[in-house]
């Protein structure tokens, strides 16, 4: 090979080795995207998909799971995830306390929000609208662009607690609001979950009723 020829190979190689890196690159405006939506956007509706992956086993492929249902918050703290399929269950918060309602089992969870709210995902939709409160609870890290959003990376300052890592993907446009397009989260035991927002409808006007749970007739009623 003429030195010509190895020279030629040699700026082909590190012209794709650096695009390789630029690519990958984070993208620092990843955090002031995220800080404009939790300032910009005091409440939220959108449909939403979960698939939760379970790590594989020595005999066994991953394991997932895919539900849907809707979703409303408003800030500070209040918000409704409504799973419809497969099964209906019911997660509200009013702020005060923390509601789950499983239909099949006809039975309610009720429990003080303020048990470990500030580490969990959402602290990241529902919050005061300030990232220094997450980044008091979080080690925040901006990603690389894929799927067409911004990424930032969360970590939990504690880590003892159930949630590992949470990722959140936004769809930044010019000269508009951010808006929340994946939610995943990771646990101490390996299992994803991802959540896909769908026609997410940004400052959207909700009723106090939203965020009101009326505990259905003869349902059990828990207090862990």
């Amino acid at each position: 090979m003429t030195r010509f020829f190895r020279n030629l190979l040699a700026c082909i190689v590190s012209a794709l080795f650096c695009g390789a890196i630029m690519a990958q690159a984070p993208n620092p405006e990843a955090l002031n995207s995220l800080s404009q939506f939790l300032k910009q956007t005091q409440s939220g509706r959108a449909q939403f998909t979960q698939l939760v992956t379970s790590p594989a086993k020595a005999d066994q492929a991953p394991r997932r799971k895919t539900s849907s249902g809707t979703f409303e918050f408003q800030r500070p703290q209040q918000f409704r995830f409504a799973y419809q399929k497969p099964f209906v269950q019911t997660m509200v918060s009013d702020g005060q306390s923390l509601w789950l309602y499983d239909a099949d089992l006809n039975q309610v969870t009720v429990r003080k929000q303020s048990q470990g709210w500030g580490q969990t995902p959402a602290a990241f939709i529902a919050s005061t609208g300030d990232l220094k409160v997450l980044q008091a609870e979080f080690n925040l890290l901006a990603e690389a662009d894929s799927e067409g959003m911004q990424w930032i990376k969360a970590t939990p300052k504690q880590s003892e607690g159930a949630v590992q890592i949470i990722r959140v993907g936004l769809k930044v446009q010019a000269q508009a609001i951010p808006v929340l397009s994946v939610l995943e989260i990771v646990d101490g035991l390996g299992q994803t979950s991802r959540l896909n927002f769908q026609n997410f409808e940004v400052n959207a006007k909700l009723t106090p009723e939203t965020f009101q749970f009326k505990t259905p007739a003869g349902a059990q009623v828990i207090r862990p």
